[in-house]
C-alpha cells in the first residue's frame, strides 16, 4: 500500500521534504523547521493546497 504524503517547504530557508500528515500537528498549530528551526503554523509549511487539503483531510 502507498504512503500518502505531504510536501514541506521552509518559508525562511527554503528547505523542501516530504512527511506523512499523521506525523504533522494540526495546521493551526506551531511547526519548526527541522533545518533553520523557524516556527510558524504549519499551514504555512505546505507546498501548495493539495498538501493542505491532505494534511486537514488525513492528520
Amino acid at each position: 500500500m502507498d504512503r500518502t504524503t505531504v510536501q514541506l517547504l521552509c518559508p525562511e530557508c527554503a528547505k523542501d521534504w516530504q512527511v506523512s500528515p499523521d506525523e504533522l500537528p494540526a495546521p493551526a498549530e506551531m511547526f519548526h523547521c527541522p533545518n533553520c528551526h523557524a516556527s510558524r503554523r504549519t499551514a504555512e509549511f505546505m507546498r501548495t493546497d493539495r498538501d493542505l487539503q491532505t494534511l486537514k483531510q488525513l492528520g
